[in-house]
């Protein structure tokens, strides 16, 4: 029986080689598609999965109340990780380590190149997951001048060289250090990472400010005993930096490295739930519902050519065939032809997977010889071929015998009305796709046109290295000598990030209970030119403003919060009033951290030694030739710096990348949607090629009785149409409502304008119209006598 079956199946798919062609081509899209996005959500779920104590893994935070928000950050502390691995029986080990990554050059004779690393405590190696592939963790530090690389660093400094251990490698033209272990290459969807660590003792020797319990500049990690609850030791972490300076506002708590990177996003200094995994969600929703659309051809299709099969249901009933066995054929029919499309699906992936990880940034593998990847696949198949044959199915199986076999014309209303509502379900959710595409568009490009206060274009970040702060005066001499460089000047941070902040300071008029967190940045008097800020009150900052008392420039909004009239000549103290800062200058407000910001906190300017900077910032002349101002820069840095490679990136580079994942849920917004409508325009190719079949007749009596190829090609359009219409109507408040919700995450946002749902509402008719014309203009201009010859 079963041979019979796949026999019947098989003679049904090679028959109708249009139907099955797109049933299993729309099916193969959508397993594919779904595919993909499951490998993306699998890496991303599985992100910091490669430890082993993961569950006991944390990360200190604090919650540091401000007059209008919670600022929650993961700075600590230099003295924490100590004080707690002492004085906290829950906690096992703490670590702790250099904020973000540190680049340094490493020179082995006559190679040198950049790599990124952090300074860290010998704990990381046995609270985190890092296996050696030579040396030892528990002797990895024994010497201060230690190094430990990964398997990329070590092909990077050393070569093919296999055997690194003891050789000695010259880091920032300074040091000699040792190395001292090599580990595995850390996996790319692991929150730590590096390419090499050394001994933070050297980062705490060189970094006075560590030992206060007043400034907050390193990450501490913590792993608790095995049966300890996050919750007992977040009581005691509450008050634990008060303990040591009363006036601190910062209260310490754990965060799991579960939710560090899923679930990172905090408000009024709580965890909303929010975060990458909403993406996560979002994108698993979307799998699933391009599969069902997907389906929805199939049952389409399949209930649409009921008539064709009708006969050999009658005949099959009057055999002897129950509705069960029935169900079960077209059912097994569903599933034969979904098992063909999954198996087209992998083609689909091999082909376009390289495509799918330059669009997310990841390096994903089908993996097929991963078990739980091959059960996935076939749980989708399974999945795709229930669904789509589970309603022709029952409705193939309920024909009469004898009403079939008298032949007497199939009551298919029901059907009909069924077949409808999939299409006007399934271009719903490609008119919600296109809306959504569409709006987060426009979110990306709002916020990229602000107005940000400076100047990025044309603007070159450099990061110091050897004596380009020493020489900093020589340098930009010869780089305005190029004449393609406009002007030079050093900073401590980079412009469009967050940098060093303080709450602790006060001036004349401001109320005891108010705590404000304000910037500090340290730069050279020709920031301001070189970045395109604006002096609107008083004067620049000049080199001799470092003497006491010291001067400043101040932002606007700081300006305002010192209260009325002129801010110059107002002082600033610190929060022992044993300094202050007197204020020559106020400069424009500017946009820096979070772009989404309304408004960014307050910001100080003060002079300082170029020994202090860390970048340089260089604009480039507005007519200059960008290429020919890089090779320009290059030369100068070569002569005055050369011991150093050349780095450089462009600030408006720096901005875009503030904003990857929203442009990845922009372009998957928009390959998604594709995907949707072309599913969609296939499954409506085929009711349009099925009706104008059915119609066949018809079409030829009104020809002949002198209807036109326009009013035909109108007459077999217009149901489709109709259908289209009614799907805006549904998903137009959906489409509303769902990225209302989500333009609520962003304080700067756009608002919803009525002109895009009138461009996917005209869009999806247009596609549809296409879609549909073609095979009713094919039916229209068909000769009337081939059509009429068998009556």
């Amino acid at each position: 029986m079963i041979r019979n079956y796949i026999k019947t199946a098989y003679r049904s798919l090679t028959k109708n080689k249009a139907y099955s062609f797109l049933n299993i081509f729309g099916l193969a899209i959508g397993i594919a598609c779904a595919a993909l996005i499951f490998l993306w959500v699998e890496d991303e779920v599985n992100f910091d999965a490669v430890n082993i104590k993961k569950d006991r893994l944390y990360m200190v935070e604090e919650n540091q109340q401000y007059d209008t928000y919670v600022f929650t950050e993961s700075s600590t502390p230099g003295l924490m990780g100590p004080a707690m691995n002492t004085e906290l029986p829950g906690v096992a080990n703490t670590c702790r380590s250099t904020e973000g990554g540190t680049t340094l050059l490493f020179g082995n004779g006559d190679k040198a190149v950049f790599a990124t690393g952090i300074y860290a405590e010998p704990s990381l190696f046995s609270m985190f997951t890092l296996p050696f592939v030579q040396g030892n963790a528990t002797s990895v530090f024994s010497q201060v001048h230690s190094i430990v690389i990964t398997e990329k660093a070590a092909k990077k400094f050393f070569g093919n060289n296999k055997d690194v251990i003891g050789k000695t490698i010259r880091v920032d033209n300074k040091q000699d250090y040792a190395v001292s272990g090599v580990i595995k290459d850390i996996p790319a969807n692991s929150s730590v990472q590096f390419e090499w660590v050394m001994p933070f003792k050297i980062y705490f020797d060189q970094s006075p400010w560590l030992t206060s319990w007043g400034n907050q500049s390193v990450t501490t990690y913590v792993e608790l005993k095995p049966g300890v609850s996050p919750q007992t030791v977040n009581k005691q972490l509450y008050g634990y930096i008060q303990k040591r300076v009363p006036t601190a506002l910062g209260h310490a708590f754990l965060f799991s490295m579960n939710d560090w990177h899923l679930r990172d996003d905090f408000k009024d200094g709580k965890m909303t739930g929010g975060g990458q995994i909403e993406y996560v969600h979002l994108f698993t929703v979307i799998a699933w519902i391009i599969l069902f659309i997907a389906c929805i051809n199939f049952m389409n299709l399949a209930t649409a050519r009921s008539e064709k099969r009708a006969r050999e249901v009658g005949v099959r009933k009057v055999l002897g065939a129950g509705k069960n066995l029935l169900v079960m054929q077209f059912i097994g029919e569903a599933i034969f032809m979904a098992v063909i499309a999954a198996l087209v699906s992998v083609f689909i992936i091999i082909l376009v997977l390289p495509a799918f990880n330059m669009l997310v940034q990841k390096q994903l593998t089908l993996g097929l010889g991963n078990p739980m990847h091959i059960i996935a696949l076939l749980l989708i198949t399974l999945i795709c071929g229930l669904v789509a044959g589970s309603y022709p199915s029952f409705y193939l199986s309920s024909f009469n015998p004898v009403s079939v076999l008298k032949g007497v014309k199939l009551k298919t209303g029901g059907a009909a009305f069924i077949r409808k509502g999939l299409v006007v379900m399934q271009f719903s959710v490609s008119i919600v796709l296109i809306i959504s595409t569409i709006i987060v568009y426009q979110q990306i490009q709002h916020v990229k046109s602000r107005q940000l206060g400076f100047n990025k274009d044309n603007l070159i970040e450099i990061p110091l290295q050897g004596d380009m702060g020493k020489n900093f005066n020589v340098i930009k001499q010869d780089l305005l000598n190029t004449n393609y460089i406009a002007n030079a000047a050093l900073a401590d941070h980079s412009l469009i990030y967050g940098g060093n902040n303080t709450s602790g300071l006060t001036w004349d008029g401001k109320p005891a209970t108010s705590k404000v967190l304000i910037s500090q940045r340290y730069i050279s008097p020709e920031f301001m030119e070189t970045t395109g800020l604006k002096v609107l009150e008083g004067r620049n900052l000049t080199a001799s403003d470092t003497a006491r008392p010291i001067r400043m420039i101040i932002t606007q909004s700081l300006a305002k919060l010192m209260g009325k009239g002129s801010a110059i000549g107002k002082r600033i103290h610190g929060e022992q009033d044993t300094t202050s800062a007197v204020v020559v200058g106020v400069v424009n407000d500017y946009v820096y951290g979070n772009m989404y910001n309304k408004q960014p906190d307050p910001v100080m300017f003060f002079s300082a030694s170029p020994q202090g900077e860390t970048v340089m910032y260089v604009h480039v002349k507005k007519q200059a030739d960008i290429e020919k101002s890089i090779a320009a820069i290059q030369g100068v840095l070569k002569k005055d710096n050369p011991a150093y490679p050349f780095d450089y990136r462009f600030v408006d580079d720096q901005f875009n990348q503030m904003f990857l994942t929203e442009m990845l849920v922009s372009k998957l917004s928009q390959v998604f949607a594709t995907l949707a409508i072309i599913i969609s325009c296939m499954g409506l190719f085929g009711l349009a090629a099925y009706t104008a079949e059915r119609r066949t007749k018809e079409i030829g009596i009104r020809k002949v009785l002198g209807a036109s190829v326009s009013g035909i090609a109108t007459l077999l359009s217009k149901d489709f149409l109709q259908l289209v219409i009614i799907s805006c109507a549904v998903s137009f408040p959906l489409a509303y409502w769902v990225m209302q919700k989500w333009l609520k995450g962003y304080d700067y946002r756009i608002g919803i304008n009525w002109w895009v749902f009138v461009i996917a509402g005209v869009s999806a008719i247009i596609i549809a119209v296409v879609t549909v014309s073609f095979q009713s203009v094919k039916a229209a201009v068909a000769n009337p006598v081939k059509s009429l010859r068998s009556e």
